[in-house]
């Protein structure tokens, strides 16, 4: 119960730190996330929202995916990495929806990880924000907060999600994802987060990790950093100019 009132808790926090929370890939519909999705393995948001316009405009359906011409598709992709890879997921992704769905990428989580190149963490991004159906993403930023918060010491995926499911509501999933996600870009970094300049600081079993005073703020990233400073009760002006001018990684 102590672990459930904390982590709630947390989230509250999440909830007035990262208004702005939201999928970071440009989509118009639940096709487009799904191929976004597949495009961002082991490439930036950014990257691949410089990719997908030209993209979606030659191949707005499953059909078009499927008939893709191999060499033409991976000239498009390239900039992603993997890209050999990722046509062969694009097209036979596409075979798949005109063969067994009509075309239309379904709204259930058991049906979605039978399709190719979408496992449960690329299902649950697509329930939650092309379907409304609540899902809990566990890609390498929430992985690392939630066992650095102690809300688990779970290091399977799906036994994370489950973990994290248990302790808060179903209803706040999908933005629970999105503010833990913004949190691991913009603040609690990897190797040095920026522990002084948190919001979460009086929460977090972690805190001293990274540095506790207020030169932590020359850490934040994103537009929003000194905002992020304010709220944590921090001068703002500590900031770099060129840290609130980058994009969060």
């Amino acid at each position: 119960m102590a672990r459930k009132r904390r982590a709630r808790r947390m989230a509250r926090a999440l909830t007035e730190t990262h208004p702005d929370a939201h999928c970071e890939l440009d989509h118009g519909d639940a096709l487009q996330l799904a191929v976004a999705t597949i495009l961002s393995a082991q490439c930036t948001d950014k990257r691949v929202n410089e990719v997908t316009p030209k993209l979606f405009a030659r191949y707005p359906t499953a059909a078009d995916y499927a008939a893709a011409d191999r060499a033409e598709l991976e000239q498009l992709i390239k900039p992603t990495g993997f890209f050999r890879n990722k046509t062969t997921s694009l097209i036979n992704l596409g075979q798949a929806l005109v063969e067994r769905y009509d075309g239309e990428v379904p709204g259930r989580l058991t049906d979605l990880v039978t399709l190719p190149g979408i496992g449960r963490k690329t299902a649950n991004v697509i329930l939650g924000n092309a379907f409304d159906v609540p899902g809990i993403t566990v890609d390498t930023h929430f992985q690392r907060l939630v066992r650095r918060w102690e809300w688990t010491d779970e290091t399977d995926p799906v036994k994370i999600e489950h973990a994290v499911g248990a302790l808060i509501e179903k209803r706040d999933w999908t933005m629970l994802s999105h503010r833990v996600i913004f949190h691991g870009r913009r603040v609690c970094h990897a190797r040095k987060p920026a522990c002084g300049a948190c919001t979460l600081a009086s929460l977090c079993p972690a805190y001293g990790t990274g540095p506790t005073d207020p030169t932590a703020a020359k850490l934040l990233k994103g537009p929003r950093a000194r905002d992020l400073a304010a709220a944590a009760g921090v001068d703002p002006d500590l900031v770099p100019a060129q840290a609130a001018a980058a994009d969060a990684p």
